[in-house]
């Protein structure tokens, strides 16, 4: 993941990576078969672990706004070239030639995020915290939202940091959702 991330997957050579992982270019391709899934398999991979954390941050006691908040936080890359969101950029900059399966896949990976949404918009509706939305809706203009901002920031976009980029989503929350609004 770091080293897609340091060099992106064009500079990245199978034989490179298998010096630094210990293996051979061959066992590589044996193992992935191309770039592409080697590509799908690392965002897999790390998405499993943004999934669990997630999920953990979804759970814990607190406001569905607090929550919310985490969730925001967990979404937006730490910075310009952060390893993650390089993997995402990679992964739809691929996706227009990529084959229907690996395609599902990154739907798959897209889905949980947008689930994980909904339900906690929902409940922050239910509870009375955000004034009434349709959560399904309100949570793809978010997300399209945090996915153009994200993007300035994991480009490393001058006047668009993580701080900035928070403030403006927080912004955008007290907005749109906040009961009474």
């Amino acid at each position: 993941m770091a080293m897609i991330a340091e060099r992106g997957l064009e500079k990245l050579t199978m034989a490179a990576l298998g010096r630094e992982v210990g293996m051979s270019s061959g066992h590589l391709l044996y193992y992935f078969g191309s770039k592409d899934e080697l590509l799908l398999r690392t965002l897999e991979w790390s998405e499993g672990r943004l999934g669990a954390e997630r999920a953990r941050l979804l759970a814990r006691p607190g406001t569905a706004r607090e929550r919310l908040e985490g969730y925001v936080e967990l979404y937006v890359p730490d910075g310009h070239r952060d390893p993650h969101w390089t993997l995402w950029l990679e992964v739809w900059n691929r996706s227009q030639n990529a084959e229907p399966e690996a395609r599902d896949r990154q739907a798959a990976i897209e889905g949980a995020w947008h689930r994980d949404l909904v339900a906690l918009l929902a409940e922050g509706v239910s509870r009375g915290e955000f004034r009434p939305v349709d959560a399904d809706r309100y949570a793809v203009r978010l997300r399209a939202l945090l996915d153009g901002l994200a993007i300035h920031v994991a480009i490393g976009l001058r006047g668009t940091g993580r701080t900035q980029v928070l403030s403006h989503v927080r912004e955008f929350l007290d907005e749109t959702l906040a009961a009474g609004a």
